[in-house]
C-alpha cells in the first residue's frame, strides 16, 4: 500500500476527504480501493449544486472487474466535479490522492469529520 497522506479522513468504504484551506472539501477513493477495483474505465460524477448527505451515493466508478458506488464522507453541496475523469478515468489508478479526486463540496457540518477514520485507523482496516 502506498503512503497515505496525513491530512485525509476516510470512510471504511474507502472514500477519502481533505479539508482545503478555503474550507471546501475534496473527495476521492483510496489507493487501496483503486487497487481492489483494477483498471478503472468509467466514472459517473455527481451534479454540481446537488445537496448530498454523509455516506450517501455520490458517484459511480466502473472498472474491468466491477462497478461500485462512491459515498460522500460529509454532508454538503457539490461545487465541482473532476471532469478530467470523464475522459481519463484511469487517472484514479495512477493518482488516487492527487489528480484522481472525484468532486469538491462545501461541507454543511464539519463535526462529521469526527466520525471518520484517521489515516492510521483506515490503514489498519485495510490490513484485515
Amino acid at each position: 500500500m502506498s503512503d497515505i497522506p496525513g491530512d485525509l479522513k476516510f470512510l471504511s468504504s474507502h472514500e477519502w476527504v481533505r479539508i482545503e484551506a478555503d474550507g471546501s472539501a475534496t473527495v476521492g477513493i483510496s489507493d487501496h480501493a483503486q487497487d481492489l477495483l483494477g483498471d478503472i474505465v468509467f466514472i459517473e460524477l455527481p451534479e454540481i449544486g446537488q445537496e448530498i448527505d454523509a455516506e450517501s451515493d455520490a458517484a459511480i466508478v466502473e472498472s474491468v472487474k466491477a462497478a461500485s458506488d462512491v459515498y460522500s464522507p460529509l454532508s454538503g453541496k457539490i461545487t465541482e466535479a473532476n471532469s478530467m475523469l470523464e475522459e481519463q478515468p484511469e487517472t484514479v489508478n495512477s493518482s488516487p490522492f492527487e489528480d484522481g479526486w472525484f468532486f469538491k463540496m462545501t461541507p454543511s457540518d464539519l463535526g462529521e469529520l469526527e466520525s471518520l477514520l484517521s489515516p492510521e485507523d483506515y490503514n489498519e482496516t485495510c490490513q484485515d
